[in-house]
């Protein structure tokens, strides 16, 4: 018996020499799925991208990218919903995630589904036309709009986004009537733009850019309350006349409720290196991305703000999904 009781005790000895020789998570050779709900291209995807390659870098750790569209970004939100909460599977989201649950029949809800981690980025959202339209300011296309009403359109992500809201806010406070056009991402919405087969687009700068650059595209308007860097010449809707119009298009990571503290204080740690690192910085201004890196708890707080501000702001706007 006192034999038997030697050996237990040496074996869990054995046992937790071994757990503290563990390294802390993740372990080594551990794969972490970062699901983006959106197609490829869009802003979503890029940050997510830039994200995954930095970190994986820097932290010696694998981060697959998966786009899995669909539904509005509702398929892949709430995959990573359903998943583990063992830090393998995060969600990189937008704004958008708050405002489709309220929206149309979620198996999810945005706020206590997710354990947030960190509000990376945010991206001034871009009024734009195709080089080859007439429309060379927003009064322009405004005035072709009140003659002709409803043959107008304008492409964006949705139905059910910000740049929706803000759509349908702007076009009433001027009292113009167009016609929405939904797209999957603002990346199709710009090509459609491209295509000249919508007359416009509302779209996040970091979308837009190279085709603002390579002169296929034409800025109108932004919808931030000062000028942005990259398009100084570009006015603001209050500048055009459009008071207090501004469209927020943030981007963020969370991961499935429950997942360990630790975990996700881990990801927030190395999502703030990231964003300090001077090449991701340059990039993401080269996109019109301004890092924000508000994380935990901070992060938390505004989701649950914005929730109910979107909430209001759908009230308010009447918008239906479709």
């Amino acid at each position: 018996m006192a034999r038997i009781k030697t050996l237990f005790v040496a074996c869990c000895a054995l046992v937790v020499l071994a757990l503290s020789g563990q390294s802390a998570w993740p372990q080594s050779g551990r794969t972490i799925h970062l699901i983006v709900p959106v197609p490829p291209g869009a802003s979503t995807d890029a940050v997510a991208r830039l994200m995954a390659e930095q970190i994986g870098r820097a932290q010696g750790v694998t981060i697959v990218v998966e786009n899995r569209p669909g539904a509005s970004g509702m398929i892949g939100t709430e995959a990573v919903s359903r998943a583990a909460p063992d830090g393998n599977t995060l969600l990189m989201t937008a704004n958008t995630y708050l405002i489709d649950a309220q929206m149309r029949k979620a198996n999810y809800h945005p706020v206590t589904a997710f354990d947030p981690i960190c509000y990376l980025v945010q991206s001034p959202a871009v009024f734009v036309v195709n080089s080859a339209s007439p429309y060379k300011t927003l009064k322009d296309m405004l005035d072709a709009a009140r003659a002709k009403p409803g043959e107008l359109t304008m492409a964006a992500v949705g139905p059910g986004s910000t740049f929706q809201m803000g759509f349908t806010t702007f076009t009433r406070a001027v009292n113009v009537t167009m016609t929405y056009v939904p797209y999957a991402g603002s990346a199709p919405a710009a090509t459609a733009v491209l295509g000249q087969h919508v007359t416009s687009a509302f779209a996040g700068y970091a979308v837009v850019s190279e085709n603002i650059k390579a002169d296929k595209l034409r800025a109108l308007a932004v919808a931030t309350m000062k000028r942005i860097e990259p398009l100084p010449d570009v006015p603001t809707f209050d500048e055009s006349g459009f008071k207090n119009l501004e469209v927020d298009n943030w981007f963020g990571i969370v991961a499935p409720v429950n997942t360990p503290k630790e975990t996700l204080n881990q990801f927030a740690g190395w999502l703030k290196a990231a964003l300090q690192d001077p090449e991701v910085k340059a990039k993401l201004a080269l996109q019109g991305l301004y890092p924000v890196g508000q994380c935990g708890d901070e992060f938390a707080g505004y989701i649950r703000k914005r929730f109910d501000d979107y909430g209001e702001m759908i009230k308010e706007s009447n918008i239906k999904a479709e």
